[in-house]
């Protein structure tokens, strides 16, 4: 059965009007009531505020890594364990063919009801399933294969049994690995990306957001908290952490934004795959156009481009002035001023010593 959300209750009853229209057998009044729902749907989703496209990445029905992967690939088959500790079914990787590009996909699964959530950990991944997902990537270069990564989980497990086998080590090499991966590589956030459990298989060549996804370094919730102690405050928190595509496209930090279905990819799932494939083998096959070397280059140029700022004053300039030179520049005018202070000491001594001789004179009389 559907899940419908507050803001989804006029679309909930227009289907259910579509449906018992269907079952009379009255296609005027179905035709009629498709036309109210598409003008109902495009009211509410072209005007979603931030809280509701977060409600949308964690809907009940949105499609989870699995879904895509069995949706996409053919002829697969799982790839298991990180060949160290155990197989962590939080992550799960596939090779296999998407249309008739060979690839490795690597995916974080959520789950579906309590026995597979537990299984999943809620999405949340160990430290053995993000070097499962290096070992898969490591496979992928190691065959010249393409590699998409899914991202859709809240965090990495912060458990203590994940912290004594090295979460952040786990993270912190996924990172440094893939940065130097030499197959090309498409990241694209399904629905949540939370924290460096989502930047584990963030870093590729291209690194794309669904249109009803949130990629954020801590969670709305965590954020309240911290900054408020008040869990109530989820709303202000999510518009204050600007986590939604869009807001991420402006900034810079993501490539692209795959354009689900308006309605959303909980609804119509099978356009939404349909819509992860053409992207990931469209930006495949620019990257194959691409040397190697110029690959990594661009790849570099833009995971080092976060951060930059320009200071105002300075956009006239045309030469910016080096780490070094700055440190050259506060160090002789540290030394100019000691100098200046210097200075003014030896001329308070010269005129306090005639007034010191004054003053001996006098006493002697």
């Amino acid at each position: 059965m559907a899940t419908y959300l507050e803001f989804e209750t006029k679309i909930k009853s227009i289907q259910e009007d579509i449906i018992s229209a269907q079952v009379r057998h009255d296609n005027e009044a179905a035709e009629e009531l498709k036309k109210k729902l598409n003008k109902e749907v495009e009211k509410i989703y072209k005007n979603l505020s931030d809280f509701q496209k977060l409600q949308l990445a964690r809907h009940l029905d949105r499609p989870y890594a699995l879904d895509y992967i069995n949706l996409i690939m053919h002829d697969k088959y799982e790839i298991h364990g990180d060949r160290h500790f155990r197989d962590d079914a939080a992550i799960i990787c596939y090779m296999g063919y998407i249309g008739d590009q060979k690839v490795v996909v690597i995916g974080e699964q959520k789950g579906r009801g309590t026995k597979n959530k537990l299984k999943r950990n809620f999405g949340m991944p160990h430290p053995e399933g993000y070097r499962k997902a290096l070992r898969a990537a490591k496979l992928a270069e190691k065959f010249n294969l393409p590699l998409l990564m899914l991202i859709d989980t809240p965090g990495a497990y912060p458990g203590i049994g994940a912290e004594e086998r090295n979460q952040s080590e786990a993270i912190a090499r996924n990172l440094l690995e893939l940065a130097e991966l030499k197959t090309p590589t498409v990241s694209v956030v399904i629905g949540e990306g939370g924290s460096g459990g989502a930047l584990a298989i963030g870093v590729a060549d291209r690194f794309a957001m669904m249109r009803y996804s949130i990629f954020s370094v801590i969670s709305p919730e965590g954020c309240a908290a911290i900054l408020w102690n008040d869990p109530k405050k989820v709303e202000t928190a999510t518009n204050a952490l600007k986590i939604t595509s869009q807001d991420l496209l402006d900034l810079g930090l993501i490539d692209d934004i795959i354009n689900e279905p308006l309605i959303g990819a909980h609804r119509e799932k099978e356009a939404a795959a349909e819509a992860i494939k053409e992207y990931f083998l469209t930006e495949v096959e620019k990257l194959q156009e691409m040397s190697e070397e110029e690959r990594m280059e661009a790849r570099f140029t833009k995971l080092t481009a976060p951060g930059a700022f320009k200071d105002a004053s300075l956009e006239e300039e045309e030469e910016k002035t080096s780490l070094l030179d700055s440190f050259n520049i506060l160090k002789s005018s540290k030394k100019e001023k000691s100098e200046d202070t210097d200075e003014s000491e030896k001329e308070e001594t010269q005129k306090e010593e005639p007034v010191k001789e004054k003053e001996e004179e006098q006493s002697k009389d």
